[in-house]
């Protein structure tokens, strides 16, 4: 596992949130404070899907996100990377 840099972590903790299977319209939804555009958010994703830390599934026309680590999994790692 590997220290996330802050905006992919603001997108974590938005899919912890959320729970699995979530689509990305309810991500941009709960980004949007930030200010992100649509492809940046994907961009994201994608990285943490390579990563190992978002698995995606295709479902109709749409991707669900689903993490794959859980909140207190990072904590934890990120507690003892320090």
């Amino acid at each position: 596992m590997k220290r996330l840099p802050d905006t992919e972590l603001e997108v974590m903790k938005a899919l912890w949130a959320t729970g699995p299977d979530t689509p990305r319209s309810v991500l941009e939804d709960r980004l949007a404070p930030f200010g992100w555009a649509a492809n940046t958010i994907n961009t994201y994703l994608s990285r943490l899907a390579e990563k190992g830390f978002v698995a995606v599934r295709r479902a109709d026309k749409s991707n669900l996100y689903t993490p794959l680590v859980t909140r207190e999994e990072y904590l934890s790692f990120d507690s003892r990377a320090v």
